[in-house]
């Protein structure tokens, strides 16, 4: 019995390794990655590369000084933690501010639990939320492009931030999506404003089929995240189309696609079984969309995603899977 080790989940039997397994996320990450470079230009190439080289350094220098361990650098996963926090950053985001990121994602959303296995939230959506608390001039300050493969930028509010405010102006939403010329093919092709990793839905959606196609995630919890933000969105759209945004509004907008696809799979801060992981999607989902109809926020995945984390450890030990040995 001294000899038995019990690892944190998750516990998955395969021959495949977790380099592997972050290599391939990495692969899916690129579209995106390389659209918000095409788009922002060389703003969006220092965000991303500041943020990865920070959260490797800082891994590095924490396994082997503080916790006296062996490197983990060579998992990839803090790659995957630095692209994910520079996706969901403004490409204007000064380079220190990227870096204050990456110390709260690496050093206490992830190395404070251990390292990878064993963190509770996701860390790139940690230190996303942490800096839109500390610095929400730099959190909103975003840019669009003003051409599909244009890296000339202006200033500008995310539509989902443009529609927020006139709301609580007075406007309706067919007038200010008539106003500002919003069309759904915009949307889904070319970047209306907002992070680097909402540059352009069918860059996310390509890599997402990719790790559907490596068999590195499973759809469900994606799905039901995105079936319950349209089906929520229906309900209040149908209700008062002037004041509520319709589905596919919500579902190419904001950071709903990049969190639904990237951070929710995550399979240290989602459930193991598909039951619990529908759930989990469910109440991501409607979480979401209340924070966008009655919250001060424009968008709600990242805090969202962060509360299911929460409760991922009781959706476990609600929806179990089954012994080995019992029916």
């Amino acid at each position: 019995m001294d000899k038995l080790i019990v690892s944190p989940s998750p516990h998955i039997h395969t021959k495949t390794t977790t380099r592997v397994l972050m290599r391939d996320v990495v692969i899916a990450l690129l579209p995106a990655a390389i659209v918000s470079v095409v788009f922002y230009g060389w703003d969006a190439l220092l965000v991303l590369g500041v943020s990865v080289v920070s959260c490797v350094l800082l891994e590095y220098l924490i396994t082997r000084y503080l916790l006296k361990r062996p490197s983990t650098v060579g998992d990839l996963s803090a790659v995957v933690t630095g692209m994910l926090l520079a996706l969901n950053l403004p490409t204007a985001t000064p380079w220190w501010v990227v870096f204050i990121g990456a110390l709260v994602a690496i050093g206490i959303a992830k190395m404070t639990f251990g390292g990878l296995g064993q963190n509770v939230f996701n860390p790139a959506l940690v230190g996303r939320v942490f800096l839109l608390v500390s610095f929400p001039t730099y959190m909103t300050h975003w840019e669009i492009p003003k051409g599909l493969f244009g890296v000339d930028a202006v200033t500008g509010a995310t539509p989902l931030g443009i529609i927020k405010e006139g709301l609580m102006q007075g406007s309706t939403i067919p007038d200010l999506m008539a106003q500002h010329g919003y069309t759904y093919s915009q949307m889904l092709l070319a970047n209306l404003g907002g992070s680097a990793g909402e540059a352009c839905a069918i860059a996310i959606l390509a890599g997402f089929v990719y790790l559907l196609i490596r068999k590195v995630i499973k759809p469900w919890i994606t799905l039901s995240i995105l079936g319950t933000v349209a089906a929520t969105s229906c309900i209040f759209w149908l209700a008062d189309p002037a004041r509520f945004t319709d589905p596919l509004f919500n579902l190419l907008t904001g950071g709903i696609l990049l969190g639904s696809c990237f951070m929710a799979t995550d399979y240290v801060t989602s459930p193991m079984n598909t039951k619990g992981g529908i759930l989990f999607g469910v109440g991501i989902g409607f979480i979401t969309m209340m924070i966008r109809y009655f919250g001060s926020y424009p968008d709600g995945i990242s805090f969202a995603i962060l509360i299911m984390n929460a409760t991922v450890p009781l959706l476990n030990i609600w929806f179990h899977q089954k012994k080995y040995g019992r029916a």
